[in-house]
């Protein structure tokens, strides 16, 4: 015999408590998983902008003579400064990151 609890006044209020709570819950989850997700694309964001930044700052540098790496330098160049970028932009980088990650909140809350 299933009991309609919804029906019991005392349980009704708890069971609409839990319903909130539950709510609640899952609204702030969202709310932190798109603070991450946020914080990751402006991280991001940084990584290419400084990847790009290291591209044309070693665009003008010869690959060839004692020092040099020759073709192999010329063809891996665009990786290895794709690589520095994403590690200068997960280790702080210039603070480009953080002024993305406010205007993406600040977006984001404004359509809620």
């Amino acid at each position: 015999m299933e009991t309609n609890l919804s029906a019991l006044p005392g349980n009704a209020a708890l069971l609409q408590a839990k319903s909130n709570s539950l709510a609640n819950a899952v609204d702030r989850a969202r709310y932190t998983q798109d603070k991450d997700q946020a914080r990751e694309t402006a991280v991001d964001f940084e990584a290419v902008f400084l990847s790009s930044m290291l591209n044309i700052m070693f665009e003008g540098i010869p690959t060839d003579g004692p020092f040099g790496g020759g073709n192999g330098e010329k063809m891996f160049r665009s990786i290895m400064n794709d690589n520095i970028g994403r590690a200068m932009a997960r280790n702080g980088g210039i603070g480009l990151a953080d002024a993305v990650y406010s205007e993406i909140i600040r977006l984001q809350e404004s359509q809620r």
